[in-house]
C-alpha cells in the first residue's frame, strides 16, 4: 500500500511538473558590451595600423558584433519561452574565475527540480556541418573553417562551475551536486549538417527558436517515474533558487572590455597576466613611436584639445570625470599629452 501511495503520490507530481506553465524569474541580462565595440570602432580611424593589426581589428569587430547579436537573439527566445511562471531563474552572460580558470557561460537556467541548463550561443547565420567524431566545421560568406566543440566547451565550464557551486555550498538536498545540462543554439537560419543520431548524437544542438520544442523534449525524455522521483526530493523553493542566482551574480567577474593584444597596444606597456583558460595573446611588436590607440584617443579630442587641457572631461569619450582623474593626468602630461582621461582610458597609455 506504501509503495502504490507513493507511486500515486509521484505521478501526481509529474503530471503537476508537466502541466505547469514553465517560467522565468530573470535576474541577470547581458553585460553592456558598447565601450569595447566603440573602442574597436574608434582604432580603425588610426592611420598607423599595419595590415596584421587591420586584419585582426576586422576579424575581432566582425567576431565582437556576431557575438553581441547571437546571446540577443538566444535571450529573446529564452525569455519569451520561460516568461510568466515559478521554476526557473535565468542569468545571461556570466563569467567565472575558479582558481585561475575561466568559465564564460551565455545562458544559466537554474531549475527548481532538474538542476542547471548551460547553453552556449554560436551565431552562425551560415551553415554548421558535425562529422561522425563530434567535429564541427563552419562555413560562412565562402569561408570554411574548423571550429572547436561548443558542447565540449560547455562541459569545460560544468566542470569550473561545480568547483564553485562546490564552494558556495550550492548542492541538492541529498548533498548530490547539481545536475547539469548543455544546449548549443544557433542561429534560426543556420544550415545544420549532422550526422547519424546512432554515431554521434547532435540532439543538444539546435536552432535558437527550436528551444521550446527541445525543452518539452526533454522533459518527456528525463521525467520518467526514477526522474519524477529524483525532482520531488530535490526540488526546491522559487526564493531558493533565486539566492542561488544571486549568489552566483556576486562571483560573476567581468572581462576587460578595454583589454587589447599585445600587439595592438602602446609600445612599452607592460602585458597583462593571462587568466588560465583564456587565449595568450601574440607576442608584441613594434607598431612605431606612436600607438594606434594613442593616435585614436588625440583624434577624438579633434581641435578641441587646447580647449580640454584644463576640464574635467575626457578626450576619448567626453564623459565627465573626477578632479583626481583630471589630476593624475596633467601630473603625467608626458604621457597623456597634456589631455585628460577616465580612469577606464587611462589604462590605454
Amino acid at each position: 500500500m506504501a509503495v502504490q501511495l507513493s507511486a500515486h503520490c509521484c505521478g501526481d507530481k509529474l503530471r503537476h511538473y508537466k502541466n505547469i506553465q514553465e517560467a522565468e524569474l530573470l535576474l541577470k541580462t547581458a553585460d553592456d558590451k558598447s565601450k569595447r565595440l566603440s573602442l574597436l570602432e574608434d582604432l580603425q580611424k588610426s592611420p598607423l595600423l599595419d595590415a596584421k593589426q587591420k586584419t585582426w581589428l576586422r576579424q575581432e569587430l566582425g567576431r565582437f558584433r556576431k557575438g553581441i547579436q547571437g546571446e540577443r537573439d538566444s535571450a529573446y527566445y529564452l525569455d519569451q519561452y520561460f516568461k510568466g511562471g515559478e521554476n526557473h531563474v535565468v542569468l545571461h552572460d556570466l563569467r567565472f574565475v575558479v582558481d585561475g580558470d575561466v568559465a564564460q557561460i551565455d545562458h544559466l537556467i537554474i531549475n527548481r527540480g532538474f538542476g542547471m541548463y548551460l547553453i552556449e550561443t554560436k551565431n552562425y547565420g551560415g551553415s554548421l556541418s558535425i562529422n561522425d567524431h563530434g567535429e564541427f566545421t563552419a562555413e560562412y560568406d565562402d569561408d570554411r573553417f574548423g571550429i572547436p566543440s561548443p558542447i565540449e566547451q560547455s562541459r569545460r565550464h560544468e566542470r569550473i562551475l561545480k568547483r564553485l557551486l562546490s564552494t558556495l555550498g550550492i548542492a541538492n538536498r541529498t548533498g548530490a551536486s547539481i545536475d547539469c545540462h548543455h544546449l548549443v543554439m544557433l542561429h534560426p537560419k543556420a544550415i545544420i549538417q549532422r550526422p547519424p543520431a546512432k554515431i554521434f548524437d547532435t540532439s543538444n544542438v539546435i536552432k535558437a527558436d527550436q528551444f521550446p520544442t527541445w525543452h518539452g523534449q526533454f522533459v518527456e525524455k528525463t521525467v520518467g517515474f526514477a526522474g519524477a522521483l529524483k525532482m520531488v526530493v530535490n526540488v526546491r523553493s522559487l526564493d531558493t533558487v533565486k539566492e542561488w542566482g544571486e549568489m552566483l551574480m556576486r562571483q560573476h567577474r567581468p572581462a576587460n572590455l578595454l583589454d587589447l593584444p599585445d600587439f595592438m597596444q602602446p609600445r612599452g606597456r607592460a602585458a597583462t597576466p593571462a587568466v588560465k583558460g583564456e587565449q595568450v595573446a601574440a607576442p608584441a611588436t613594434n607598431i612605431g613611436a606612436q600607438s594606434p590607440v594613442l593616435s585614436v584617443a588625440a583624434q577624438s579630442s579633434g581641435g578641441e584639445s587646447q580647449p580640454l587641457a584644463r576640464k574635467l572631461i575626457c578626450a576619448h569619450c567626453s564623459s565627465k570625470i573626477t578632479f583626481p582623474e583630471g589630476k593624475f593626468c596633467w601630473n603625467n602630461e608626458k604621457r597623456f599629452g597634456g589631455l585628460q582621461y577616465c580612469r577606464e582610458h587611462q589604462a590605454l597609455f
